[in-house]
Formats: C-alpha cells, structure tokens, sequence
C-alpha cells in the first residue's frame, strides 16, 4: 500500500461529490458510508452529495456537472467503477481532484459485451437495456489524457468485474492503493476513508467509523 495525501500547496476541496457506479444509485451502501464518513470529520461536517444518475452516460455527466457548482468552487469527486470514469472525465475537464475506486477503463469497449442485455436498477427500480447509445456515449467522454497528480485511485486485486491491471496502467503516476484480495465492492471501504478524505484536505480519525459489508457499486 502507498501512502496518499495532497501535495504542499493544494487548496481545501469545498465538499464531496460521491458518483455511484453502473447501475447502483445514491443510496448503495458505499454512498452513505460516504456521507457519514463526512458528518464525523475531526473539524466538522462537510458537505457530501450522491445524486442518483441516469443509466445513459451523457445524461449522467451532465447531472453531475450540476452538482459541482452547489457544493462550492472546487469539490473533490469520487467515483466508484463506471463512476469512477465519470469522477475522471469531470477531474480532466474541470481541473479537479479525484478519487477514484476500481474504475472502469475504456468503458465504450466494456459495454460492448453487455450489448442488447437488459437491466433493473435496485435501487430505482427502473429498466433498461444497454444499447449503441451507451457505448458511443462513453466513446465520447472518454479523456484523451489522464493527470496523474489529480487523482488517489484505490484498486481492489481480486475485483471479479474489471480487470485490476487495466486501470493500474492507465492511471500510472497517480498516488495508488492497492487493497489485496479486494473484490469489484470495495468491501474494506471504511478502512481507506481516511485517506479519501485526506485527498480533499480534511482529516477523519482511524477507526472513527465501524467497518459494514457493501455489495454496491
């Protein structure tokens, strides 16, 4: 494991904008831990939103482009897996800083595969299934570059739904978490809260929060 922190001259992020992953919603367990996490910091609360996205990309990045202006000038965002793309091409665009937890890379070739499959969404209860709109969504967003000095990434070595080393390279440079034998989840979340939020200037104690299971993305 590599230690994460913000480098001497960073400004304070101005809240948390947590993006959920494909198909999961604002409620999914690894976004409350998140905003709880975000009541019980050392200097106080601070501000923590999870909109539920749409399932289409375009639609999803706009929504949480919203989102960025109400939680201040410069918020940092976490991403976890297709949220993670979507906290990434935010951070590229915006010049923010991110976090971002078992990302999904090239994800316009990742739907290739799930192509004509239909979903329902869990937490919203809505269906749909994926088409040619997604992945030429995606193909669209996708950042040309990726900054490494923007980002803490935290990768799970046994994630079962994306391939660990994918995102390994194509975030090479960035201050890196490697948690062994972490599943697609991130089950051991609560652990490396501290370091997210030390990505974003604040300081929330070691074992301050009670470790849960998460299953959500």
């Amino acid at each position: 494991m590599l230690s994460a922190g913000r480098a001497a001259g960073q400004a304070l992020a101005s809240g948390v904008l947590y993006l959920h992953g494909f198909n999961s919603g604002s409620a999914s367990p690894k976004a409350r831990l998140m905003q709880a996490a975000c009541q019980q910091l050392e200097d106080g609360p601070w501000p923590c939103e999870a909109p539920q996205l749409p399932h289409r990309p375009q639609a999803a990045y706009r929504l949480a482009e919203q989102w960025l202006g109400r939680l201040g000038h410069r918020p940092l965002v976490v991403g976890s897996s297709m949220g993670g793309f979507l906290a990434t091409c935010l951070a590229e665009r915006h010049d923010l800083e991110a976090v971002v937890i078992n990302p999904a890379v090239r994800p316009a070739r990742l739907v290739e595969e799930w192509m004509g499959e239909g979903f329902v969404n869990e937490y919203t209860g809505e269906r749909f299934t994926v088409d040619a709109v997604h992945r030429d969504e995606l193909a669209v967003l996708t950042p040309e570059t990726i900054t490494p000095a923007r980002y803490l990434l935290l990768l799970g070595t046994r994630d079962e739904t994306l391939d660990c080393h994918d995102a390994f390279a194509a975030y090479a440079g960035c201050r890196t978490i490697l948690h062994p034998g972490g599943d697609h989840g991130f089950s051991a979340l609560a652990d490396y809260l501290p370091a997210i939020l030390a990505h974003g200037g604040r300081y929330l104690p070691p074992g301050r929060l009670t470790p849960i299971g998460l299953d959500g993305t």
